[in-house]
């Protein structure tokens, strides 16, 4: 089953989309800009992004925890580490795959960044526990470090 999740924006029904679509356990945010926060630094419109996003994610019955992909997308290279410690802030021990890319420009020129998540719902023991189901694969040269029993 299907289920489109609204962020209530006026331009949804215009130009056709959703800030997130439900099907089945996998959930997938559309590019999120930081509004209501242009006048904001690279962090703050970041921040202001992961608000919205848990709120869509919320909708769909997921969290932070359930997400398996995100993408960047700045518009100045030099906003990277800002960016990227506000995505460490919530994604530490989740860690998902992520990508993150300078482009020209984004719709408002006013935004440094944009971002999309996927997310894939587990049952509530895994998503209780951001490390409960995750399974970690390093090469064998890495420094092996044990994770703690849960």
């Amino acid at each position: 089953m299907r289920t489109n999740i609204s962020g209530e924006s006026p331009y949804e029904p215009i130009v056709g989309f959703s800030r997130a679509v439900r099907v089945g356990n996998a959930v997938y945010l559309a590019g999120t800009g930081p509004v209501g926060a242009e006048n904001e630094d690279a962090e703050g419109q970041t921040r202001r992004i992961f608000a919205f996003a848990a709120e869509a994610l919320r909708k769909a019955g997921a969290s932070f925890n359930d997400v398996v992909r995100t993408r960047m997308y700045i518009t100045h290279e030099e906003d990277w580490e800002a960016v990227g410690r506000v995505h460490g802030e919530f994604f530490a021990k989740i860690r998902p795959a992520a990508t993150m890319v300078v482009v020209a420009k984004l719709l408002n020129p006013a935004w440094r960044i944009e971002m999309e998540m996927d997310a894939v719902i587990t049952d509530d023991s895994e998503n209780s526990d951001p490390e409960g189901g995750v399974q970690w694969v390093v090469p064998p040269d890495w420094p092996q470090t044990p994770r703690p029993k849960h």
